[in-house]
Order: C-alpha cells, then sequence, then structure tokens
C-alpha cells in the first residue's frame, strides 16, 4: 500500500482511507468497483460497497467485523452489489455485535428478499439509518468525530460523506503538572487554553505550559455527482477530497448527460472549494492510462493524486504556528 509525500502532517492519531476501488460501472481488470476503508482513530467505517468488496477487504487484510458502519452513496450497482456478500460472511464469521448501515431507505427491502429467499436469519442486528439528505446533515456523532451526509448531483438520490474530526484540547506533559502541582481545575483550564491566576500573583501562562493538539482533519467523498455549487460548499476547506472524475473534459456532454464529472470539474471543485489536496477515481473503462486525467484535473487544481487500488491516503495538514 502507497503512502503519499503530503507535507507535514501529524501522525499521533490515525487518520487513513483505504482505497478498496475506484472503477466506475462497467467492470475491468484493472480497477474494482467504488469501495473505500475509513480508519479514524482505529474505528473503521465503510464507504461504498461495490462488487467483491470483501475480497478487496481480505487482499488488503482488513477485518470484517471490525467495521461497525457502513455508509452507501447510491444505489447503482457498482456502489452497493457487494453489501450482500460482505454481511453473509460477517454472519458465517459468527458476528454478534450489530450493524449500522447508512443508505436510501429502499436497501432494506432489497436486503431482506435475500435474506427470506436463502433462509438466512442473522446472527446480528442490522440497524438502518436512511442517508437521504436535502441539506448538510449531520449522520453520527461520537467522541472524537463527526460524519456528515450531503447531497451530490446524480441520476438517482446520491449522498456525499464529510468525516471531521473533534477540536482536541491542548497537551500537557506529566512532569508540568508534578512541577507546578496543578490542581485537576487548573490542568483543565490551561488545557482548554485559558491562562490560570494564582494566589500570590503567579499566572500561569497556557501557551507556555501546553503545546498544540493534533490539529483536527477531515475528508469528502463524492462518489457520483454533476459539477454542483452546493457540493463546493458543503465540502469547502476540507483536508482531503475524494471526488469522482469519470471523464476527461472531451466528454463533457456525456459527464453532463450521465450526472457525473470530468476530471477538469473535479479540479474546479477542489479549486473553489479550497481544499488542501483533491484524489480522483471512478475511472471510465475507457481508460486504460489515467495520466490525461491526472493532467487534466492539475489544470484546475495543483494537488492531486489518482486513486488506485491499495492506496492510502492521510488528510493533510498544513502546519500552524502556536
Amino acid at each position: 500500500m502507497n503512502r503519499p509525500d503530503i507535507g507535514t502532517v501529524f501522525f499521533f492519531v490515525n487518520f487513513e482511507i483505504t482505497i478498496l476501488g475506484c472503477g466506475a460501472a462497467t467492470p475491468t481488470n484493472r480497477h474494482a468497483p467504488t469501495a473505500q476503508l475509513v480508519n479514524v482513530h482505529d474505528k473503521f467505517f465503510l464507504v461504498d460497497c461495490g462488487e467483491g468488496t470483501q475480497m478487496q477487504l481480505r487482499k488488503f487484510r482488513f477485518k470484517f467485523q471490525r467495521i461497525n458502519h457502513i455508509f452507501i452513496s447510491h444505489l447503482h450497482g457498482d456502489h452497493y452489489l457487494g453489501l450482500m456478500g460482505l454481511i453473509s460472511s460477517m454472519h458465517l464469521l459468527g458476528r454478534s455485535k450489530e450493524l449500522h448501515l447508512y443508505a436510501p431507505p429502499q436497501i432494506r427491502e432489497i436486503l431482506e428478499v435475500q435474506f427470506r429467499a436463502s433462509e438466512t436469519r442473522l446472527s446480528f442486528e442490522i440497524v438502518y439509518h436512511n442517508s437521504l439528505v436535502s441539506e448538510k446533515t449531520l449522520l453520527l456523532e461520537d467522541r472524537t468525530l463527526e460524519v456528515y451526509g450531503f447531497p451530490l448531483k446524480h441520476r438517482i438520490p446520491t449522498t456525499g460523506y464529510l468525516f471531521i474530526e473533534k477540536e482536541r484540547k491542548r497537551k500537557m506533559e506529566k512532569d508540568t503538572i508534578r512541577r507546578y502541582a496543578l490542581s485537576v481545575e487548573e490542568i483543565i483550564a490551561l488545557k482548554n487554553n485559558q491562562d490560570v491566576n494564582r494566589e500570590g500573583g503567579d499566572v500561569l501562562r497556557s501557551k507556555e505550559l501546553t503545546s498544540q493538539p493534533v490539529p483536527a482533519r477531515s475528508y469528502a467523498f463524492c462518489s457520483d455527482t454533476a459539477l454542483d455549487q452546493k457540493v463546493i460548499e458543503s465540502v469547502a476547506a476540507c483536508n482531503l477530497l475524494y471526488h469522482e472524475a469519470t471523464f476527461l473534459h472531451e466528454l463533457a456532454t456525456r459527464a453532463k448527460e450521465t450526472f457525473h464529472s470530468t476530471a477538469a470539474q473535479a479540479g474546479e471543485v477542489a479549486k473553489q472549494a479550497k481544499v488542501c489536496q483533491l484524489v480522483i477515481g471512478h475511472f471510465s473503462s475507457r481508460y486504460t492510462d489515467e495520466k490525461p486525467l491526472l493532467d487534466e484535473a492539475r489544470s484546475r487544481f495543483p494537488n492531486v493524486l489518482l486513486a488506485h487500488e491499495g492506496l492510502v491516503l492521510v488528510p493533510p495538514v498544513p502546519h500552524k504556528a502556536d
């Protein structure tokens, strides 16, 4: 798995995206259908589940049972047809923990028809969440992370996903706590970037006794979408953006007809949204060499990577002075 050189990045806490598949609808030997595994603080989220996703997870040595949340962008087959197989394997491997599935509401009927036909009674519960939103909406929140859904512009209702780390408190060394005999209240205040006034006139400066936390990072996933201002607003200023680039600009008319994007349009989204880095994928099977797509995207936005199976991405964070 390749890790790109992305400049100054803090690696103290995991935030990685592994590309499992980045091809478009027509199967090829070159690319698998869309699927990604997002690891935030060792919590694993599967985003889309094209045909063969469980085999890609095996190939790149990820354990199925560590995935507790699956996000499906839309119900075109190259984005969800691997779901039944993955769920069946989780069942066969003895899963008991519930699985949260964020998808269009029709997914329940699609899966339950297959369960009935195969007389399968799952060993775990699937908790269904409707992913379809009309505006940027919080779908999942825990102590360290927020996941938002936002509408994409495609032929059928489609959702993009935005993963955002929560801001962390400033860091303090144990030696500092002992040296100044800090109370719990003082520690909390200093970590919250507040100075502490002590009896006798001493002032404890937060910036002198603490250091910057690992900067919060964000990752946006735009699967299938035409160029749209609302999408640009939804991903504004994110650290890393995955955006489909199905066609070269010479096929802009075809892109418009199918509600897809060209590589130039993907670069334009990244430029207008002022993201740190763009990775393009969902390549049409007509292209056996994706470098022209890369060059075209870079003509609009310089910091672009080509997706490929096994690529591991880390959202870049510009260094900030204390």
